[in-house]
């Protein structure tokens, strides 16, 4: 698989269009999450529960179809135990993804390295942004940071019986003084890739899936502006 790389840098961004629109973003997002929750609850009544581990609980579920066979699957972030007050211990986390075997969720794929601790965002606490499904593919979003804040998406697409990294976006800076924003994706894929300073590299035999998210440090250099880009960080 190649991976393409592109990294813009934008100095002075607009901070109230980015401000406003996350606001209304993240109200929707949490109604929608909401929801969600309470027809999962419903369904539990019903009969049609899944399997949540002892002491986990949902972060987040969502539903799709994601190996296009016509049948959605559920992927749900868990907190792995339950968070203590009297500490500012991060909880781990797990993304676990079920598929329906006649008529009941069966765990199908975990992932104890495709979501950071309950308190890995820093100053901002929670980092856990959302997880999507979008025409096959799955989304998970993230993001931290204080005054200086940061953010990625990885993009995931089942092939070849795992899920594999095919895209990842991520961004990095302060409002109104200094932004970095990194995108990447497969090389045959069809998403635009965004080139400010007309760079682009492809990165061989570059296979990361999503039970092995962080195993080790990938770096990339690129050639022309030294831009560091963290495709992975490790998890020890």
């Amino acid at each position: 698989m190649q991976m393409a790389q592109a990294a813009k840098k934008n100095i002075n961004p607009c901070a109230t269009a980015y401000s406003s629109g996350n606001v209304s973003h993240n109200i929707m997002h949490k109604l929608i999450k909401f929801l969600f929750i309470a027809l999962i609850s419903c369904q539990t009544m019903a009969g049609q529960s899944f399997p949540v581990p002892e002491n986990y609980s949902v972060v987040d579920p969502v539903k799709g179809d994601l190996n296009r066979d016509g049948i959605d699957e559920l992927v749900v972030a868990y907190n792995t135990e339950k968070a203590r007050e009297d500490t500012f211990e991060s909880v781990p986390r797990e993304l676990i993804i079920y598929k329906k075997e006649k008529n009941e969720w069966a765990v199908w794929k975990i992932s104890k390295q495709a979501l950071y601790g309950s308190r890995d965002g820093g100053m901002m606490g929670d980092p856990f942004g959302e997880i999507e499904i979008e025409k096959g593919l799955l989304l998970v979003s993230q993001n931290g940071g204080s005054s200086w804040k940061w953010g990625h998406t990885d993009k995931y697409r089942y092939q070849d019986g795992d899920f594999y990294l095919i895209g990842y976006s991520s961004n990095y800076g302060k409002l109104c003084e200094y932004w970095t924003d990194v995108e990447s994706c497969e090389n045959d894929d069809e998403q635009e890739i965004y080139k400010h300073e007309n760079e682009t590299i492809y990165e061989k035999g570059l296979k990361i899936t999503l039970e092995k998210r962080s195993e080790k440090e990938i770096t990339i250099v690129t050639p022309k502006y030294k831009h560091e880009i963290y495709i992975t960080t490790s998890s020890d």
